[in-house]
């Protein structure tokens, strides 16, 4: 059953497979023998997905930054900074199901992927710009002359999705 849900008007939820098949606008898929290729518009979207494989086929988001953004200086800091501030971000989360571990004692909880899912939330949204400048507020005043890590954590609002569809997230 593919998925595409938004939790009020912060978020979109789309199963990877019926993104796949029916990307939205100004997203193109262009299948190759091993997978697919994912294009979009970056002036209005923001992509933070690695590369990952999915039903046995690799899925690239072509000129996605990645999961983990470095930035080297205060310009590159202010540059990313206005992209999520001002765009549409697509993220990749995966929907898990804890399993025990018999054989295992020491990871007596382990995770399973069930499904994966692409999240976009509007960055210029009014709480999610809160919330996305709240965590990089705290990090500007400690940057000069070193590096510095932001965190953004939508847990709330993602188990607030997950409860709704019973699932464990994982980022």
């Amino acid at each position: 059953m593919p998925v595409n849900k938004q939790s009020g008007s912060r978020m979109r939820v789309t199963e990877v497979e019926e993104f796949v098949r029916n990307p939205p606008p100004g997203f193109s898929v262009e299948t190759l023998g091993s997978g697919y290729r994912v294009r979009c518009n970056e002036e209005k979207r923001l992509v933070l997905i690695d590369d990952f494989q999915s039903c046995g086929k690799k899925i690239v988001f072509h000129n996605s930054l990645g999961r983990k953004v470095k930035m080297h200086n205060l310009w590159e800091y202010s540059s990313m900074r206005k992209s999520l501030l001002s765009k549409e971000i697509y993220l990749l989360i995966s929907a898990c199901e804890e399993q025990s571990s018999v054989s295992n004692k020491k990871a007596a909880r382990e995770l399973s992927v069930v499904k994966r899912y692409v999240v976009c939330i509007d960055g210029n949204e009014p709480f999610i710009k809160w919330q996305l400048e709240r965590g990089m507020d705290g990090t500007i005043s400690s940057v000069a002359g070193e590096s510095y890590r932001v965190d953004i954590d939508l847990t709330e609002e993602m188990e607030s999705w997950a409860a709704k569809t019973s699932y464990l997230m994982t980022s």
